[in-house]
């Protein structure tokens, strides 16, 4: 009971992620995950490799009219919290269907031996990420510290990467900030 409470305590020391209208980002609530860095790129959603499942976390093409993506819901680590928190763990999932697989929610995939790059996929129960915060920007990362001592060691943040003309959120490339916008 005194570590559940330590552990609820410590995450509310942390400032909560805000939307763009400056709300705090809610745990069950849409919200789209938009660049923030640049007006004219989309929003994240699902991406096929090669026509294949399992499907991958990508980013909307560059189009005349942009996308705003998928909608997605965050729910947090710790047991009862209402509110994302910067630096806190938390799963992530799509809030739509997909033909591939049944669950949306959010996965770190093995490292890439080509490139040392993480892809992140959807399936199964999910990985826990989190949200950084630096000079005013969002910023999505993988270091499940509240969840997994030795993961800490290999933590990683996201950006997009392209290939064959098609945008994937990865880790251990280029980082990419972003912004929520609940839907």
């Amino acid at each position: 009971m005194w570590l559940l409470m330590a552990i609820s305590t410590m995450a509310q020391d942390q400032p909560p992620v805000l939307d763009t209208a400056g709300r705090p980002v809610r745990s069950g609530v849409e919200y789209y995950i938009l660049p923030a860095a640049t007006d004219i790129a989309g929003g994240l959603t699902l991406v096929a490799r090669n026509g294949s499942c399992p499907s991958f976390v990508g980013q909307e093409p560059l189009t005349p009219v942009v996308s705003q993506g998928l909608p997605v819901v965050f729910s947090p680590y710790v047991a009862g919290e209402t509110i994302v928190r910067e630096s806190r763990s938390f799963i992530i999932e799509f809030s739509a269907a997909s033909t591939c697989v049944s669950s949306t929610k959010w996965n770190l995939a093995a490292r890439d031996p080509a490139t040392s790059r993480r892809n992140i996929v959807i399936g199964r129960s999910g990985s826990y990420f989190m949200i950084t915060k630096e000079n005013n920007l969002y910023y999505l990362a993988f270091c499940p510290a509240d969840t997994c001592n030795t993961c800490k060691f290999d933590c990683g943040t996201a950006g997009i990467t392209i290939e064959n003309g098609k945008r994937f959120l990865t880790l251990d490339g280029p980082v990419f900030p972003f912004r929520f916008r609940r839907a």
